[in-house]
């Protein structure tokens, strides 16, 4: 007997093989409402304040910020102030800071020096 699949138990099939990611994906919206504590240091759109000891954080990878914001919480990147930000914050805040800045625009990738 030839089993015949048709569209949707092929998604079903697919899905059951291919685990989905464990992390939700973040609100753009809501991590700007959220990142008003981290504008002291990381400025209103993450793009810095001018004090070269705070990291430009605007263009990074999403998955990039939540990985090293769980690094602080956990301790296994070591900053006082990182760490108690972070033991306050959800995984869904954590995706969502990261799905704002990872929207911005960076300063970074401005390569219209090299020219």
């Amino acid at each position: 007997m030839k089993t015949t699949w048709t569209g949707p138990a092929i998604a079903v099939a697919l899905l059951l093989a291919f685990p989905m990611c464990a992390s939700a994906a973040g609100d753009i919206e809501a991590g700007k409402h959220k990142s008003q504590v981290c504008q002291a240091c990381h400025g209103p759109t993450g793009t810095g304040t001018g004090d070269p000891q705070y990291p430009i954080i605007a263009g990074q990878h999403a998955d990039y910020l939540v990985h090293s914001l769980e690094q602080y919480r956990s301790g296994e990147r070591v900053n006082p102030i990182m760490a108690g930000f972070t033991a306050t914050l959800s995984e869904q805040d954590m995706e969502d800071l990261a799905a704002f800045y990872a929207a911005q625009e960076s300063p970074l990738t401005d390569i219209s020096h090299l020219k």
